[in-house]
C-alpha cells in the first residue's frame, strides 16, 4: 500500500514538473504500482486463517492485478507513439476487469437460485445496453475528429465494463453478512470509476485530462486494491461484530437498473428534440412520460416494500438479540457464546475459554433468598463486563456459571486473564444491605487444533472442577491428563455402582479409646472396597468418585444400615460390655436428601437401636452447606441422634458453627495432633489445648484423631483429652476383632498392643 501511495504521489509531482519530451517517465509508475498491489492481494489471499471463500476472492483480484500490470506495461511501451488506446492496452485491461467481475460474482451474495441469477443478469444487461448507447451516442459523437475508430471503440468498451463492475460491486455490497469488509468493498469501487473516467476523458477530454487519466489511473487503481487488502487485514485483526447487533448495509441495488432507464429516457428526449419531426417527437415524449411514470410507481412500491422489510429485519434482529442474551444479567447466553466460539474455531482464530463458577452460591441463595441471589449474579456479571477487554466476550451459561471467551492462545496471556478475573471477583459485593464475598473457581481451556466448541467447554469444565477440588477460589489450566482422570473416574464410578450391588464393599471399625482408663469407648465405621481385579481400592480414590457421581447416597445408606446392624449384633453378643454407640460418617449429599431423617429413624427402628446409640460425623463444610442441611441436622438432634463435628479446626468458621450447629462431639483434626509431642510447634499445641478447654466449657466430648505415638498420647492426656483414636492404639479392625476388644479387661486394652 505504501508503494502504491508513493507511485501515486510521484505521478502527481511529475504532472506538475513534466517534460513533454519525456512522457515515458509518467507511465513508468503504473507497472510498479500494479505489481505492488498484486503482491498485497496475493499475500492476504494466502492467509490460511481466513475463510476459503475470502482467500479465493483476494487471490483472484491478485490475478486481475497481474493482468492489469501487463496493460500498464503495454501503455509504457507505447507511451511515445501517442496512439490513443491501443488494443495492446485495451485487451489486457478488459481481461483484468472481467476477471475482477467474476471474483465478485463468486461471492455468496443475494439469491443463488436460477431466478436470483436471472435478476443479476437482467441488471447487468440493462446497464450494458444503457451504457453502450450513452457512450455510442453522447461520448463517441463528442470525440475529436482525429480520434481513431479503434481508440473510440476500445474506450467505449472500457467505460461499459467499468459500469458493469460498479453494478457487480453494488450487488456484493447488498448482502448484510457478506464475508468481505464493507470499507474494503467501497475502496474497490475506485477501480471501475477510474475505468469510466478513462473512457470519457480519452474520447471527449482535452490533452491534459487525457494525460492525467492515462498516467495517474493505474497507480490510483493499484492504491485502491492495496488499501482494500490492508483494510481486510485490519478487519480480521479486530473482534468480529455480533450478528445480532451488526447494522445492515443499506445498499439500494434496485436503483442501478432504474438509473439506466432514467438515463435512456433523457437520451431519447434529447434525440427527439434535436433530430425528429413534431409528430414523432410527441409520440416519443408520450412514451418517455409513461416510462418515467411507471418507473416512479415501481420505485415508490419498492420504497414501501423496503420500509416493510426494514421493519421486519429490525424486529427479527431484536428477537435474535433477545434469544442470544441472558435475561437477568444482559450478558451473552450459552447459545450465543457457543455460536461465537464455533465461528472463531471454524475460522482458525485463537480461542481460550475461562469457565467461572461462583463458590458456595447455593448457600447464599438458601440463606438470603433467591432475590438477593439474583442481585449477586447481576453484580458478578457487571464485574465481568467491566474487567473484560473489548475483544473478549463475557457470558452467563446458566445458574451461577459464567464464561469469558478470549482471542488468545498463549498460555501466559490466558493465565493473566484468569488471575485478573479472579482478583476482580474477590472484591466484596454490595447486595442490598449486605457486604458479600463471592469467590469463584475458574477453569482455563486453550483451544487446540481440531477442537470443537463442545470439547473446549468440556475441557474448561474439567479444569474448573479441579480448581474446586483443590480448595476453591482459584484457577487451574486444563491439561490433557485431566481428561484421562475424568475417564478413569467415570470408569471407577461404574465399577463402584456394580460393587454396591455385588456386595464387594465391607466395613472396618476404627476403635475409639478412653485414653485415661484404656477401655474401648466406641468405634468409627469405615468403608472399604476389595475389587475383584484391582484388589483393595483406597477410600481416597473411590469416595471422591462416589461424591461426584451421586453414588455417595446409596453407598452412605448401605454403610449406615450395615453399621447399625453390626452394633445390634455386638449388643446381643456382649451385653453390657458392648460399646454404647457407633460412629458413622455422613456426606453432605446425604444430608440434602429430603428423606434422610426418616431413613435414619427407619434403620434405628429395624435394628432395635436407640437414637443415642448412633453418632453421625459431619464435616464443617457440610454444616455450612445451606438451609436444607441445617434443618436436617436439627431434626436429627431433636430425635436424639448425637452429632460429631469431624476434622474440627480446619475450617474458617469453626467457632461460629458451634453457635448454630447442635454439636455433641468435637473431633480434633489429625493435622493438629502431628508434631505436638516435641512441643516445638506452639501453634498446634495452642489449638489442641484450646479445643479441649472449649469442649469442657461447652460440656462436649472431645476426641483426638490420628494418634501415632506414645508421646502424642501423653501430651493429649495432659491437656485434658479423654478420648482418642489412631494407629498407635489400634488400626481399623474387622467386626470380630473389634468385638473381641469389648470383652478385654482394661489392663489389656491399655497396652494398645494392636497397632
Amino acid at each position: 500500500m505504501l508503494v502504491a501511495a508513493a507511485t501515486t504521489l510521484a505521478v502527481a509531482v511529475w504532472l506538475v514538473v513534466r517534460d513533454p519530451q519525456a512522457v515515458v517517465l509518467g507511465y513508468v509508475w503504473g507497472p510498479a504500482a500494479m505489481v505492488a498491489a498484486a503482491f498485497s492481494l496475493q499475500r492476504i489471499g494466502s492467509m490460511v486463517v481466513l475463510p476459503r471463500v475470502v482467500r479465493a476472492f483476494w487471490r483472484q483480484l491478485g490475478h486481475a492485478a497481474v493482468i492489469l500490470a501487463l496493460s500498464c506495461g503495454a501503455a509504457l511501451a507505447l507511451a511515445n507513439n501517442n496512439a490513443g488506446m491501443s488494443l495492446y492496452v485495451a485487451v489486457p485491461m478488459l481481461t483484468g476487469m472481467f476477471w475482477t467481475m467474476t471474483a465478485f460474482l463468486r461471492l455468496p451474495f443475494g439469491d443463488r437460485t436460477p431466478l436470483g441469477w436471472a435478476r443479476v443478469l437482467l441488471d447487468l444487461a440493462t446497464v450494458a445496453v444503457a451504457g453502450g448507447l450513452l457512450f455510442w451516442y453522447v461520448v463517441l459523437s463528442s470525440a475529436p475528429s482525429g480520434t481513431g475508430l479503434a481508440t473510440r471503440a476500445a474506450a467505449g468498451t472500457v467505460g461499459v465494463a467499468g459500469l458493469l463492475c460498479l453494478t457487480v460491486i453494488g450487488q456484493a455490497a447488498g448482502r448484510a453478512d457478506g464475508p468481505i469488509d464493507p470499507l474494503a468493498l467501497r475502496l474497490l469501487t475506485v477501480a471501475p470509476m477510474v475505468a469510466v473516467a478513462l473512457a470519457v476523458l480519452l474520447i471527449a477530454g482535452n490533452d491534459f485530462s487525457r494525460l492525467l487519466i492515462s498516467v495517474g489511473g493505474s497507480p490510483l487503481v493499484a492504491l485502491s486494491f492495496a488499501s482494500a487488502a490492508y483494510q481486510q487485514r485490519r478487519a480480521f485483526g479486530r473482534p468480529a461484530a455480533d450478528p445480532a447487533t451488526r447494522p445492515p448495509r443499506r445498499v439500494r441495488t434496485e436503483l442501478v437498473p432504474l438509473t439506466a432507464v432514467t438515463a435512456m429516457a433523457v437520451l431519447i428526449g434529447y434525440v427527439a428534440v434535436a433530430e425528429m419531426t413534431t409528430r414523432a417527437r410527441n409520440l416519443i415524449f408520450g412514451g418517455v412520460v409513461i416510462a418515467v411514470l411507471v418507473a416512479t410507481r415501481v420505485l415508490l412500491g419498492l420504497r414501501d416494500g423496503r420500509r416493510m422489510m426494514d421493519g421486519l429485519h429490525d424486529h427479527q434482529a431484536e428477537l435474535e438479540r433477545l434469544a442470544m442474551t441472558d435475561a437477568l444479567t444482559g450478558l451473552a447466553n450459552r447459545p450465543r457464546f457457543v455460536s461465537v466460539l464455533t465461528e472463531r474455531l471454524a475460522a482458525h482464530r485463537p480461542a481460550t475459554v475461562l469457565l467461572i463458577d461462583v463458590d458456595d452460591f447455593k448457600m447464599v441463595n438458601d440463606t438470603m433468598g433467591p432475590a438477593l441471589g439474583d442481585q449477586l449474579l447481576y453484580q458478578v456479571a457487571q464485574r465481568l463486563q467491566e474487567n473484560s477487554a473489548a475483544q473478549e466476550l463475557p457470558a452467563r451459561l446458566g445458574g451461577d456459571e459464567f464464561a469469558v471467551l478470549l482471542d488468545v492462545e498463549e498460555v501466559t496471556s490466558a493465565e493473566e486473564a484468569a488471575g485478573r478475573i479472579l482478583q476482580a471477583l474477590a472484591e466484596p459485593f454490595r447486595v442490598g444491605e449486605h457486604q458479600l464475598l463471592a469467590h469463584a473457581s475458574l477453569g482455563v481451556a486453550i483451544a487446540g487444533p481440531g477442537d470443537s466448541a463442545d470439547e473446549v467447554l468440556r475441557n474448561a469444565d474439567i479444569a474448573m472442577y479441579a480448581a474446586k477440588e483443590g480448595g476453591k477460589a482459584a484457577w487451574i489450566r486444563f491439561e490433557p491428563r485431566m481428561r484421562q482422570d475424568v475417564v478413569n473416574h467415570a470408569r471407577l464410578g461404574s465399577e463402584l455402582h456394580n460393587a454396591i450391588i455385588r456386595r464387594e464393599l465391607f466395613l472396618l471399625y476404627q476403635p475409639v479409646f478412653d485414653i485415661v482408663t484404656g477401655r474401648l469407648h466406641g468405634v468409627e465405621a469405615l468403608v472399604r472396597w476389595k475389587h475383584p481385579t484391582r484388589g483393595f481400592v483406597s477410600p481416597g480414590d473411590f469416595i471422591p468418585v462416589a461424591e461426584r457421581s451421586g453414588l455417595i447416597v446409596p453407598l452412605g445408606s448401605w454403610v449406615l444400615r450395615e453399621a447399625c446392624e453390626q452394633l445390634a449384633r455386638w449388643q446381643r453378643e456382649h451385653g453390657a460390655g458392648a460399646i454404647k454407640a457407633i460412629n458413622v460418617n455422613v456426606a453432605v449429599r446425604q444430608l440434602r436428601e429430603p428423606g434422610f431423617v426418616d431413613e435414619v429413624a427407619a434403620v434405628l427402628s429395624e435394628t432395635g437401636l436407640l437414637p443415642q446409640n448412633l453418632v453421625l460425623e459431619v464435616t464443617e463444610s457440610s454444616v455450612a452447606d445451606g438451609r436444607q442441611v441445617r434443618e436436617t441436622l436439627h431434626a436429627l438432634h431433636e430425635m436424639g441422634v448425637r452429632l460429631a463435628l469431624d476434622d474440627f479446626g480446619t475450617g474458617s468458621s469453626s467457632l461460629s458453627l458451634l453457635r448454630a450447629f447442635p454439636v455433641d462431639v468435637l473431633k480434633l483434626d489429625k493435622s493438629f495432633v502431628d508434631g505436638i509431642a516435641d512441643g516445638e510447634d506452639r501453634g498446634r499445641l495452642a489449638v489442641a489445648a484450646a479445643v479441649a478447654q472449649l469442649a469442657e466449657y461447652l460440656q462436649l466430648s472431645a476426641v483426638a484423631e490420628g494418634i501415632e505415638s506414645e508421646a502424642q498420647l501423653e501430651r493429649l492426656r495432659s491437656m485434658g483429652y479423654r478420648l482418642g483414636q489412631g494407629f498407635f492404639m489400634s488400626k481399623p479392625l474387622p467386626a470380630d476383632e473389634a468385638g473381641a476388644l469389648m470383652g478385654a479387661p482394661a489392663t489389656v486394652a491399655s497396652g494398645f498392643g494392636l497397632h
